[in-house]
């Protein structure tokens, strides 16, 4: 088989092809592209896992495969979120990082994620260089020096979000929350570090279940129901939620409204800029909002756009350019963070951003389309059959100079295809990097019309 890495990581399927020996050789080219980029013996690696299934099973596998090139493994005693693994590759100042997670993915899946020494996804080129050494199989040899010790990440991590949220203010408002942990590793971060700052946290889920209910650990719309029914039944201020990472988030509204990810990028982005004065600029990627850009524009930022993977974000954070980067699939970060989405950090700023602003999420969007207009966006997924996938690149190769009647103005080929319409409106047409399916965004100012262009893009892919 051939492994690739997609825009987070390898994933595959539990048992066909994600396995023992097919985690060996990937943990094995892993420390082959660090020894060879850093030529240094006992470096420390960070290797954790998420809640799925058979996750510290792989992580032992790994670090017994490191600690024999050598390595300092620090491996992660509990399930850990994937922005908690970031922070402790920073603060441990650790080559790198081996995660064991497929994110929001159904509960079939494993991958592995690799994040460099700063934190941040491995870009490309690097993970191109990790997929030519397993295919060419090289022999790296043993060395002596390589240890195991037990980390607990939590701590620290915690600590570092109480230099970054305005605690203060949040439990001045004395706010009552409930938390969905989807079964995930967020369980015990984010209801707990509310608690600590004496604010009553209903939590759900907040137990180990590899099938993750039955369902992808997902906190989309339709995953989050019960969320939903807790907050409106029992009056409570917000419903946050958390993927089986930790790095996505799902938010519902004192009201039981689902506040899209990307009307909360947006929103947090203003909030930002009002409340910390910052004036960097803000990031997104090529399929989230413009109404970020709309939001850029009346605050004087400049707006960066970047293809899908918050690896690229993630560079801009690094360079300390953005004051909150953000992508429409739920991943935030923001000035002086990660190079990495952190859903546990975002659903704090939104409790952040409703105790300051003594408004609720709904108030503070209308009042936010108020100054800059509304947007209404949305996806659908096209499966990839044989005779699509045939003649996919030739469709997304042509040029037309309209679609459904809508005069198309400029064409953005940076990741994907997407058509800028006359009207200022958009369409996206991007193959997924995980799933056999390409997914069609688009965005208009009307709902009608959003719905009209999803369905003249699906035609027009199929056409």
């Amino acid at each position: 088989m051939t492994i690739r890495f997609g825009t987070s990581g390898w994933r595959a399927i539990i048992a066909d092809e994600f396995t023992y020996e097919n985690v060996r050789l990937v943990t094995e080219a892993i420390c082959g592209y660090l020894k060879k980029e850093y030529n240094v013996n006992q470096h420390t690696l960070i290797i954790g896992h998420d809640s799925r299934f058979m996750g510290e099973c792989f992580c032992q596998v790994a670090s017994e495969i490191a600690k024999r090139k050598g390595f300092k493994v620090l491996l992660c005693e509990n399930p850990t979120p994937t922005p908690t693994i970031s922070h402790a590759i920073r603060s441990e100042k650790a080559i790198g990082g081996i995660n064991f997670t497929a994110s929001h993915n159904p509960p079939e899946y494993q991958g592995i994620k690799f994040s460099t020494s700063d934190g941040a996804p491995a870009l490309p080129e690097i993970t191109k260089q990790i997929e030519n050494i397993i295919e060419n199989s090289p022999k790296i040899e043993d060395e002596d020096g390589g240890t195991i010790e037990k980390y607990d990440a939590r701590p620290k991590y915690l600590d570092d979000l109480k230099t970054k949220i305005r605690f203060d203010q949040i439990a001045g408002a004395k706010g009552i929350y409930a938390y969905d942990a989807l079964w995930g590793t967020g369980r015990g971060y984010l209801d707990e570090i509310l608690r600590e700052h004496n604010l009553k946290v209903e939590t759900l889920h907040d137990w180990r279940d590899v099938t993750f209910g039955g369902k992808s650990p997902e906190p989309s719309e339709k995953q989050i129901g019960e969320l939903r029914e807790t907050v409106k039944t029992k009056n409570l201020t917000l419903g946050l939620a958390t993927d089986g990472d930790g790095d996505r988030f799902g938010i519902i509204d004192c009201n039981g409204e689902f506040i899209t990810p990307n009307e909360l990028v947006a929103l947090l982005a203003d909030y930002l800029a009002e409340s910390r004065g910052w004036t960097e600029g803000v990031a997104r990627s090529v399929a989230t909002s413009h109404l970020i850009d709309r939001v850029a524009t009346s605050r004087g930022l400049k707006l960066y756009e970047t293809p899908v993977g918050f690896k690229y974000i993630g560079e801009l954070i690094n360079k300390d350019e953005i004051i909150l980067g953000g992508e429409e699939s739920a991943g935030l970060s923001i000035k002086g963070h990660y190079p990495e989405k952190d859903g546990i950090l975002a659903c704090l700023l939104a409790a952040e951003a409703v105790a300051v602003r003594g408004r609720s999420l709904t108030e503070q969007l209308n009042e936010l389309y108020s100054r800059v207009g509304k947007l209404e966006s949305g996806r659908i997924g096209v499966k990839l059959t044989e005779e699509i996938a045939k003649n996919l690149q030739a469709k997304l190769a042509q040029e037309p100079s309209e679609i459904g009647g809508k005069k198309i103005e400029k064409i953005n080929r940076m990741d994907g295809v997407k058509f800028i319409f006359a009207d200022k409106s958009w369409m996206l047409m991007r193959p997924s990097g995980t799933e056999p399916m390409v997914r069609i965004y688009a965005e208009t100012e009307n709902r009608d019309d959003l719905e009209v262009l999803l369905e003249q893009g699906r035609r027009y892919l199929l056409g």
